[in-house]
């Protein structure tokens, strides 16, 4: 009789293996893993080993620093990347965007056809700009006046497969009110009875897109906004400064940078110019 044990042993994750991924994440995204992470990675990695049937995480890790197509690198980040995310998380800043962001730029186009671009950068699974094409079609109206471009993107190919199916659990929207449900969600039936998808006229003002935060970037036009929320928190300061600078490269003159509110750009070298609490201006 066949051992089946060997499919769900997870081989010893020693402190040199750590320490070689450890640095292969940080090179490749920058994302900074303290002692205090070793057993989630070797829990999220443990499911990569059995799957590939690696006997070790140093055969594991070779297989991953020698595959010629980045296939494998891409999937290691898929499992160690952290996406938490909601449904106009963060209130405040859909607020700001709605009350300040989106009335300057109808001042700003006068009476030819208005544009805004906005960028969703670390946009897990899709609530996000999810959220900005909602408060967008709130406000701008009519519609037809306006040229809308979000770009939502993010490393992990994961989160963004889900992202643009748009399917959420009911749980996931739940706390929205009524009138906005009914207006941007379509009710699933049978098996999908405990799921919503996202309306198509939502759904088209975004754009999904793979990219690496630490990897060189660049744009045809700026931005007029950027949220880059919750994301740097798993960067050292030097990620973190380099990054920010980079973010301002991107913006229009006067744009806004949203940030977590559990970051702040304090002691950074940077240009930008604080507003409010997670909210910085170019």
């Amino acid at each position: 009789m066949s051992d089946y044990s060997s499919l769900f042993h997870t081989p010893e994750f020693t402190e040199a293996d750590f320490q070689k991924i450890s640095r292969l994440v940080y090179e490749k995204s920058g994302i900074h893993l303290t002692d205090s992470k070793k057993e989630l990675v070797k829990a999220r990695l443990g499911k990569r080993l059995r799957r590939g049937r690696f006997k070790s995480f140093a055969e594991y890790y070779r297989h991953v620093v020698n595959d010629p197509t980045g296939q494998e690198i891409v999937l290691l980040l898929d499992s160690i990347s952290t996406n938490f995310t909601q449904f106009f998380r963060e209130p405040q800043h859909f607020d700001y965007l709605q009350e300040q962001v989106l009335p300057a730029l109808r001042l700003r186009g006068g009476r030819h056809r208005r544009k805004v671009r906005i960028w969703s950068a670390g946009c897990s699974s899709g609530e996000e700009p999810y959220s900005i094409a909602i408060t967008l079609l709130e406000t701008l109206t009519p519609l037809s006046e306006w040229q809308i471009q979000i770009l939502a993107t993010d490393i992990s190919t994961k989160v963004l497969a889900e992202a643009q199916k748009g399917i959420y659990l009911w749980e996931k929207v739940a706390h929205l009110p009524m009138p906005l449900l009914k207006k941007y969600f379509l009710k699933g039936e049978g098996r999908w009875a405990s799921h919503v998808q996202v309306k198509a006229e939502v759904k088209g003002l975004v754009r999904f897109q793979r990219l690496n935060l630490m990897e060189p970037f660049a744009f045809p036009e700026p931005f007029d906004c950027i949220f880059c929320r919750n994301v740097m928190i798993y960067f050292d300061k030097k990620t973190r400064e380099d990054l920010i600078n980079r973010l301002y490269d991107c913006l229009e003159p006067g744009g806004v940078l949203f940030i977590g509110h559990s970051e702040s750009l304090t002691g950074m070298r940077s240009l930008f110019h604080y507003i409010k609490p997670a909210v910085y201006k170019k």
